[in-house]
């Protein structure tokens, strides 16, 4: 059995035209590799597939939150097609482990990056549109986000710090987090960035991350914690 073969098991569909599926998988810095100028990376379907994802989960959850605002909405469907939760799912299809991908990129992690990973699915997601057509791209889309949708319809789903910090924040003291960068470090595949987020002059939290998103995060993420109480400034 191929690797196409074994992926195809993997996801659940078998490809008609499977040099869609291999286009899925081509990242870009593959392409910097002598004798491959004839491919093309999977940012053209990365663009289908995420356009054809946010509608199909914008118009569930429509579907299954008839009480929920447009502002509500919008905050669950962010936590649902963001990187975090892509990436996540494509580490459960081992979509890294069948990655064309460069040398250097490959060296630096680049199979588990999550901006990789959660592209590739999006990429995946397009050449099953092109390949099956919208209804069965709709199937495998909200099969693969079968366990994050539960999570949704069971209200458990986690918003991301940063939205919850700026809630409750408003809330709170009609304040707006303010995030600084402090620093960085590293060489430029492992870049750490340092971040600190503050209402008014009071700093909340400090965080760190391979982004700047990232790290602040992660600073609006232990800013809840040491709202809560949970545990001192770090």
């Amino acid at each position: 059995m191929t690797e196409i073969d074994c992926l195809q098991e993997t996801l659940g569909i078998t490809f008609e035209d499977r040099s869609l599926l291999q286009q899925a998988l081509i990242h870009r810095s593959y392409l910097n590799e002598g004798g491959k100028s004839s491919l093309a990376s999977n940012e053209r379907l990365e663009f289908l597939g995420d356009a054809v994802l946010g509608f199909v989960v914008a118009q569930r959850l429509y579907s299954d939150f008839p009480g929920f605002s447009e502002g509500d909405l919008t905050k669950l469907r962010s936590s649902l097609v963001r990187t975090e939760t892509l990436a996540r799912i494509a580490k459960s299809l081992n979509l890294g482990d069948y990655l064309y991908i460069g040398k250097g990129e490959d060296d630096s992690g680049g199979r588990n990056r999550p901006r990789n990973l959660a592209c590739t699915l999006e990429a995946v997601i397009g050449a099953v549109l092109i390949d099956k057509g919208y209804g069965a791209a709709k199937k495998f889309i909200l099969r693969i986000l079968g366990e994050e949708l539960a999570q949704a319809t069971e209200g458990k789903l986690q918003q991301d710090p940063k939205s919850e910090l700026q809630e409750v924040m408003q809330k709170e003291q009609r304040l707006t987090p303010v995030y600084r960068t402090t620093g960085s470090s590293g060489p430029d595949h492992e870049r750490l960035f340092a971040v600190e987020v503050f209402a008014g002059e009071n700093l909340l939290g400090r965080g760190s991350g391979r982004n700047k998103r990232a790290a602040e995060q992660e600073s609006a993420r232990k800013a809840l914690q040491n709202l809560e109480g949970e545990e001192n400034l770090v």
